[in-house]
């Protein structure tokens, strides 16, 4: 494997609402510039971002990719010193009609660690055993440590 790939997953409700506005838009645009406005909203909502790392040639590159187009700069990979996988809380505020709520969900995360302290975010799940999993491949191929801080105490696997 010399290419590690990885996209955040869209929500059920950003490729169907994505999906309907890209519908539409592409429809009213070849009536209406205003078909514009759902074009992009739609566009917008399927976008996905993501990381690559190409173990070869030692570069990464952060992405977008929208319907299979991916695009990003590769950028040299830094010296690695670790791969850390931890547990966080993410939240996001959900709007309807004019109230909105925060929705939180636990989500394990796996970085690649250099100069001490800067990190390189590749991976996320809410599955604590393929964030493991991905992490120890990563490792791997990069011939580092991984670092298990899900827990207040950490370990060196």
């Amino acid at each position: 494997m010399s290419i590690f790939k990885f996209k955040h997953k869209n929500l059920l409700w950003q490729y169907i609402v994505g999906s309907l506005a890209l519908i539409i838009g592409v429809y009213t645009i070849l009536t209406d510039i205003k078909g514009l406005v759902p074009l992009f909203i739609g566009i917008y909502l399927l976008i996905q971002d993501g990381v690559e790392l190409d173990y070869e040639n030692k570069t990464y590159r952060r992405v977008k990719s929208f319907l299979g187009l991916t695009v990003g700069k590769w950028q040299p990979l830094p010296e690695i010193e670790y791969v850390s996988v931890f547990k966080t809380t993410e939240t996001t505020t959900v709007w309807a009609a004019s109230a909105s709520a925060n929705v939180s969900s636990s989500v394990v995360k796996v970085n690649l660690f250099y100069n001490t302290n800067q990190k390189i975010e590749v991976y996320d799940s809410k599955n604590l055993d393929e964030a493991f999993s991905t992490a120890k491949q990563i490792a791997s191929a990069l011939e580092v440590d991984v670092l298990d801080a899900t827990s207040r105490d950490t370990k060196w696997l």
